[in-house]
């Protein structure tokens, strides 16, 4: 498909190529009536017509790319927030986590599921992937490919679709596995049995080498915009979940490894960044992370320092600026919007700047804010900096 407008000036960005217009990034409003205002339909449209409601909104703001395509997502909330029924999980308040027979009450148990289960079941994934490479990355590229080129189809010429690990999974690596075992008991058992949580590390790396070798075959057949944004939240307001030392022993060396394969086929990593991020900033750069998304400011993070760093290449950072939906959208006034929006953009990087939200936008953002954000989005794609 001849890319057109807005997905063009999408993906001449990605490649940081110099640009008139600023170009924007999916928006995800949670309260369903603005999904509605947005696409020019009638209240209660979307929750009868979700994926063409959506995408309706994306075209007629002006969207010029999205990664995360989740279209249903907003049905999972009422514009009160989420039910009382919505199912819990290991990190957000069940009431028993039970894996594979074992009832994870303690970091014993979690040590016990990680030797017994998580790690055997990865290395017979590798020497499956082994005894049989072709099918196992046939399998994949075509995956890729086809969820790709079904979703540019549907955005149609005007709107680019980027990869992203969501609902397939583009690329493989080494997460803290606290959502399988929830919060407490993973991260007792990380202080506990640092050798195992490193072994369950490296285990996954080493699968990781392999898989991205099949994703970056599919990202040169499929001619796939070379952008992939990472999303694993590893800090809250704080700082990181862990102490850097330790992630640095840990995490770090194998997440580099995994990522290597994409890095050397220049395929750009986006890093999501959720929380304070600060200190891991320096480490992802030399990691080979080439950009950032997320940016919670009213934590600590100095949008404007990291605007300034360069990737490990030497070359500017790719960047998702995003208007902030804890405090500037919920809290702020139209003129705390458009003020952000200018901070923004004056302190993003010359070539390689989208503008969008930090999150998704929870219910309670007044309509006038969201309003605001969007016609700053057009004034900035059709003006640019001037």
């Amino acid at each position: 498909m001849t890319l057109a407008g807005n997905a063009q000036l999408g993906l001449d960005t990605i490649l940081q190529k110099p640009t008139k217009g600023i170009p924007s990034w999916v928006i995800h409003p949670m309260e369903n009536r603005f999904i509605d205002r947005l696409a020019g339909e009638p209240e209660g449209t979307y929750r009868k017509s979700p994926v063409e409601t959506y995408l309706k909104m994306q075209h007629n703001i002006g969207t010029c790319m999205i990664d995360q395509w989740i279209p249903d997502n907003p049905l999972s909330i009422s514009d009160h927030g989420y039910e009382d029924t919505t199912e819990r999980g290991a990190t957000t308040g069940a009431e028993e986590v039970v894996r594979d027979g074992i009832v994870i009450d303690s970091p014993e148990a979690v040590a016990q599921h990680l030797e017994q289960v998580a790690i055997p079941w990865m290395k017979q994934n590798i020497r499956a992937w082994l005894g049989d490479p072709g099918t196992h990355e046939e399998d994949i590229v075509r995956r890729i490919i086809d969820n790709e080129r079904r979703t540019q189809d549907l955005f149609g010429p005007n709107m680019l679709k980027a990869p992203y690990e969501f609902p397939n999974v583009y690329q493989a690596i080494p997460t803290l596995n606290y959502s399988t075992y929830g919060y407490e008991n993973y991260f007792m058992a990380y202080a506990l049995y640092p050798e195992l949580i490193e072994a369950h590390v490296a285990c996954a790396a080493d699968f990781g080498v392999l898989y991205n070798g099949a994703v970056v075959r599919a990202y040169r057949e499929g001619r796939l915009p070379p952008f992939l944004r990472l999303d694993f939240d590893i800090a809250d307001s704080r700082g990181t979940l862990v102490d850097m030392p330790s992630l640095e022993r840990i995490w770090f060396p194998h997440f580099a490894r995994a990522v290597e394969p994409l890095l050397k086929a220049g395929i750009r990593l986006i890093w999501h960044c959720d929380g304070n991020i600060s200190q891991m900033v320096p480490p992802l750069l030399e990691a080979g992370i080439s950009g950032f998304q997320g940016f919670q400011y009213e934590d600590g993070v100095d949008y404007e320092s990291i605007c300034r760093m360069k990737a490990r290449e030497g070359t500017p950072l790719l960047i998702i600026g995003g208007v902030s939906v804890t405090r500037t959208l919920p809290l702020g006034k139209p003129e705390d919007v458009r003020r952000e929006l200018k901070w923004l953009v004056d302190n993003g990087p010359k070539t390689g700047l989208f503008l969008g939200c930090s999150s998704s936008m929870a219910p309670g953002v007044p309509w006038e804010n969201l309003k605001t954000l969007v016609d700053g989005f057009q004034f900035y794609r059709e003006h640019g900096r001037s």
